[in-house]
């Protein structure tokens, strides 16, 4: 239960310590067993408005085994009941009737077809639905070795914390103090790519982006690159998502402009990235490689991005798709600096590249 609160945290609910609180009271007076009871007493006691509703049962479907709530319209008189979410149509949206629709995508729920569809050919309603889906993304955090040494009951031996330990027993030795290195989280800083021809995956790149902010919010940093390089990461540390786009879509004056990637990237690396912001940590750039500068200038920022980054990630929407090649100058430039090639035009694809982020 405690994890399902923190699922909603994540979710842009308020679930504050007190109303957690009264949640465990109530589901210790019922059967815990009992779905539709843990339903309502968490509807009753996490959510604070009628805002809070849609978002508590968009992460009650995702936590406990994909269903969804639904009121009957004589919920007064009988007690709620939970039916099976709908299916979404696999060819919605695209033209294809849904009969024409393969029988293992007519089966499957609606969260898993959506999961895996391409958020550019999404339906208004679908992609409102996959927004509910990406609040409750909750990407890895990397960790690199410390130098620092904190006391363990494994490890190394302890050398002086083990003699003054002796020294206060009357110098005879009990017993061995050992200490260890504790693992740290890695900076993982996001370049997403806001210029015209990323439009149609513009809004889910930064929703993944507000959700690692979310998750780790001291060791993510982002910026959005086009014609010019905007930080965006104060924006994005507000918990809702809707809140956090909107202030991120006021603070960029070059929304679905042009590309310069080489000028941009090497603003990064002047200002920020030599400073400290790159170096040792995991760079992800979101974007398709449509370069409108010098492709020689993005290969040499590249290098120099290689150079001072633990990893360099590159996550094209278009790789996603069947007979992809990279045959664009601005990928050509960029593909020889590159650790990691993925795709990121679906949600399955977003926790894919939360995989390869935490593994880097």
């Amino acid at each position: 239960m405690l994890g399902f609160a923190r699922t909603l945290r994540a979710a842009g609910v308020a679930a504050s310590p007190d109303r957690v609180e009264a949640m465990l009271s109530a589901v210790s007076a019922l059967d815990v067993l009992d779905a539709t009871a843990v339903y309502w007493a968490g509807r009753l006691t996490l959510c604070a408005g009628p805002d809070d509703l849609d978002r508590y049962d968009a992460a009650f479907a995702a936590y406990f085994a994909g269903e969804t709530p639904r009121r009957t319209a004589s919920a007064a008189q009988q007690p709620p009941t939970l039916a099976a979410s709908a299916p979404v149509d696999a060819g919605a949206g695209t033209g294809e009737e849904g009969e024409d629709a393969p029988d293992l995508a007519a089966q499957a729920s609606g969260n898993e077809v959506l999961r895996h569809r391409d958020v550019a050919d999404l339906t208004v309603a679908e992609r409102e639905h996959l927004r509910r889906l990406f609040a409750l993304l909750v990407p890895a955090a990397p960790m690199r070795p410390s130098r620092r040494r904190r006391p363990s009951h494994h490890g190394a031996v302890h050398a002086s914390r083990t003699v003054r330990r002796a020294l206060r027993d009357g110098g005879e030795v009990a017993r061995l103090l050992h200490r260890r290195a504790r693992p740290r989280p890695r900076r993982v800083v996001l370049l997403v790519d806001v210029s015209g021809s990323m439009a149609p995956y513009a809004d889910a790149l930064l929703r993944f982006a507000h959700a690692a902010v979310r998750a780790r919010p001291s060791s993510t940093e982002v910026f959005t690159v086009g014609t010019r390089l905007t930080r965006v990461t104060r924006e994005l540390r507000l918990r809702d998502p809707d809140r956090a786009l909107a202030a991120s879509g006021d603070a960029i004056p070059d929304w679905s402009g042009g590309t310069r990637l080489g000028e941009v990237l090497k603003a990064f690396l002047d200002r920020w990235g030599q400073r400290g912001t790159a170096r040792g940590a995991i760079v992800v750039v979101c974007s398709d490689g449509w370069e409108r500068g010098s492709p020689d200038l993005l290969r040499e920022q590249m290098a120099r991005l290689r150079r001072l980054a633990h990893a360099v990630v590159w996550v094209n929407p278009h790789k996603g798709r069947a007979g992809y090649e990279p045959l664009t100058g601005g990928m050509q430039a960029a593909l020889p600096s590159v650790d990691v090639f993925v795709s990121g035009h679906s949600l399955a694809a977003f926790e894919e590249l939360s995989g390869v982020i935490s593994r880097a």
